[in-house]
This record gives C-alpha cells, structure tokens and sequence, in this order.
C-alpha cells in the first residue's frame, strides 16, 4: 500500500514535469514570425532603428506579382518590442509617391509624436525624413499605420505591430504569438485596385478587400501541441473588415488586449474584432495528435447587407502534431487589483452622435454631430479633467470608436469586467458611456470612426485638451 502511494506521487510529479517542460513542436511559428529591427542603441532601454516606407512588389497571389507598400520591405512593418518604460527611436523616411506620417494607434505618448499632420506635425512629403522619439509608458498591444489617407495607405499595406510588456506580469499565459489580420483588394492580375473602388457605395459600406491576410500571408500554417497553451495577441489592421473568430466553438481564455491585461479573465467560444481593436487571450489546442483544422472569419453583423449571401472563410491552418498530449495549465481568474473604475462624480458630459448625410453633390458625408470634420468644433477638456463621453449611432451601421492619445472606461459593462481601452464598437442604433481622464499631455487630438472610410468622408471630431 506504502509503494502504491509513492508510486502513485511519483507519477503526478513526473507528469507535472512533462507538463512544465514540454515545448511547443518544432518550429511551430515559422510560418507567421515578424521581423524585428535592427537596434542600432546599445542601452537596453532604447530601441532605436531606422524605418522606410517604400512600394515593394510582392507575391500575394501565387504566380502574381503586387505592388504593395510596406515598412523597410515588410508586410506587415516589422514587430517593435519593448518593456514599460522604455525609450523608442523611430528614424523614419518616406519613400513612396505620396505624403505620410506614422500614428501610434493605442499609445499615450506626447501629442508632438502622435503622428497626424496638421495637427501634430508637417506632412513628411516623398523623400523626407521625421524622427519619431518617445517613452513607452503602458503594456499592451498596438499596432501604427498612417493617419495621411489612411484608408487608402492602410489597404495598400502600411500597418505594424507593436508588443509593450510588463515584466512584472505573470508569466503564466503560455507561449506568445502576434498575428496581425489585414485584407486587402487586388484584381486578377495581382493589381492593387483603386482606393475609391465601389464609389458612393464603398464610401457607405467601407470598403473590404478580397484577399485576407494573417502576418501577410494567405492560409499560413500554425503548428500546435493538444493542450499546450498559446498567448495569442491580435490585432485587427483592417481598414473596414470586422472580424468574428473561433475555432471549433473552442474555449478561449480573454486576458484583456489594448492596454495591458483587463481586471479578470473570461472564457469565450468565439472572438469579434472591430477594425483598430487588440484582443488577448490564451489559446488551448483541442485536437487529437496527428490532426488539422481551420481558423475561420464569420461575416458579422454591423449593418445593412455585411452579411447577406457570405460565407466563412478560411485564414489559417493549425495543425496539431503527432506528439503525446499536454496538460493545460490553470490560468488565474483575477489579473489585477490596481484597477479601479474612474471616479466620475461631477464628470463633465459629451454627447457625440455619430451621422451619415449627403452633400450637395449627393455624395457620403459623414460626420460627428452633423459636422463633418473639416467643419468641427473642438471638445475642450483641461488637463486632470474627467469626462463622460455619450457615444450614440442612431445610423444603419455600427462604428468603432477610437480615441488618440487616451484611454477610456466603458461604463456599465454588461460582465462588470474593467479594462482601458482606445477603440470599442459602437453598434448600429445603440450607445455607450465612456469615461475617460485627461492626464498631464495637453494638445489637439482626434477620435474618429476606426473605418477608415468613414473617417474620410468625415467621421472624425478633435479634442484640444489645456494645460
């Protein structure tokens, strides 16, 4: 009876070791890793490199061949990794036909480096230079993109994605993946099709590309073990295209997303991303050894005809190798104790109403509060201030909301879960309740609709924050 229990022990420890040590299968993010920069600092604490904006031609479709732009000749730009705290060094050229700039989507960083000309900076012109210089103050996921013609520069290619840890976090959540989802438009003979593609129609509706991407690829291959648990982090890059995710109605684990972990996680069977948004969360293999199956996008809902007569499709492989089993590991419910919710009592109130119109020419024109942005009166707000924001959509299709430069709380969460975020949908005829803070970085910001269309025909506002 004695050697049966010892015996008995001996099993659990060693499979409790097998569990701890085994590995994910050999090479199993080849097909999705990023580049990174090259650091040309050699303090710890400061990534400095160069980055270039250039058209490069690319395979996408087999056998065709597509201008696409890039960063430094990469789709997507290359993967910038920092820890809190740390000082980023962007020198940065712009080598394509055209002016751009380089938004930091999701950082709150000072309003000089935010990236949006005519407001923070000049237009960098063709040929020009900028330098992009500041300190990373929050973990998270973010990505940057252009803030010049962003619909179009977006869906031609020029997106990134940025990873910002905290070392004190746990280190509990598995192996880390960043997979950037994107589409873009190209015709039969690998051609990028036009930005204004679909007219009045594409500038209604926005406008989705016909070729989805993960990392840049199409359909790329994720190998697995069964129960050895992944961090995924996810971002949506898309100019339009929501995102509805999951896999064999698989438990997944939210660990939060935008900026940094949320106060508690939550189990999940499927996963939507609007365009500009982040998730977070803990991936476990489900499938027997020796199987394969699919990750798939589901039209979701967000409007008139965005899911009349479509199907699924597929974005990527996962294959699970012929390796014995894992045991998944327990992932803690509670995340954070540091996270409270804003206090907005005697919260200064903002009503935004978000609208679809035409102009004389019967044209989209879109805007916040019946103004289109070229029109629009800033929200002032000072430095410390709080603010309760009243987004409404009273239009036929749902928007996401993002916010330059700061994060907000959504108010009365159906789950009671907190977070801060930068970007949330805001579904057709409904609304939110959003407070946010205004810390010590006064200047002109911008919140806009995170369909890059409809920010174009008009669906931004700013916000001049005092000292």
């Amino acid at each position: 009876m004695l050697m049966n229990k010892r015996m008995q022990c001996l099993v659990a420890v060693t499979a409790l070791w097998a569990t701890a040590v085994a590995a994910q299968p050999d090479g199993w993010d080849s097909d999705l890793r990023l580049p990174e920069p090259e650091d040309l600092n050699p303090d710890p604490a400061i990534l400095e490199f160069n980055l270039e904006a250039m058209v490069k031609e690319m395979e996408i479709l087999p056998g065709k061949k597509t201008q696409v732009w890039t960063y430094n000749g990469y789709l997507p730009g290359p993967l910038i990794k920092l820890n809190v705290g740390d000082r980023l060094i962007v020198h940065f050229k712009n080598s394509l036909p055209a002016p751009t700039s380089i938004h930091w989507h999701g950082l709150r960083i000072s309003n000089a480096m935010d990236g949006v000309p005519g407001f923070t900076q000049p237009l960098i012109n063709p040929g020009d230079e900028f330098t992009y210089d500041y300190v990373v103050p929050d973990a998270g996921t973010f990505w940057y993109h252009p803030h010049v013609d962003s619909a179009a520069q977006v869906g031609y290619g020029l997106y990134g994605p940025m990873v910002v840890e905290d070392p004190k976090e746990p280190k509990v959540f598995g192996d880390e993946l960043v997979l950037l989802l994107s589409d873009i438009s190209i015709d039969e003979d690998g051609k990028l099709q036009g930005p204004k593609v679909g007219g009045r129609f594409g500038d209604l509706f926005g406008r989705e590309g016909n070729v989805l991407l993960v990392n840049g690829k199409v359909m790329p291959t994720l190998k697995v073990r069964q129960g050895k648990q992944q961090r995924w982090r996810v971002i949506n890059a898309a100019r339009t295209r929501y995102y509805t995710l999951r896999y064999r109605r698989s438990p997944l684990v939210l660990l939060g997303g935008q900026s940094g972990l949320a106060s508690r996680t939550r189990t999940v069977n499927e996963l939507k991303l609007v365009p500009g948004e982040r998730l977070d969360f803990v991936f476990t293999p489900p499938d027997a050894p020796g199987t394969h199956g699919v990750l798939r996008w589901y039209p979701t809902d967000r409007g008139y005809g965005s899911t009349y007569n479509r199907l699924a499709e597929d974005l990527l492989n996962i294959v699970t190798v012929d390796e014995p089993a894992v045991s998944a590991e327990a992932i803690p419910e509670q995340l954070r104790d540091d996270l409270l919710p804003l206090d907005i009592t005697g919260a200064k109130e903002q009503v935004l109403n978000l609208t679809i119109g035409y102009d004389k020419n019967e044209d989209v024109s879109m805007g916040i509060n019946g103004v289109h942005h070229e029109h629009a009166v800033p929200i002032m707000a000072k430095v410390g201030e709080t603010q309760v924001w009243t987004v409404r959509n009273d239009t036929d299709f749902s928007h996401p909301f993002h916010l330059h430069g700061f994060f907000f709380q959504v108010l009365d969460t159906a789950d009671g879960v907190l977070e801060w975020k930068d970007t949330v949908d805001v579904p057709l005829h409904s609304e939110l309740k959003l407070a946010v803070k205004f810390d010590d970085r006064p200047g002109m910001w911008m919140y806009h609709c995170h369909i890059l269309d409809h920010a174009e025909v008009g669906m931004m506002g700013h916000l001049h924050v005092e000292p």
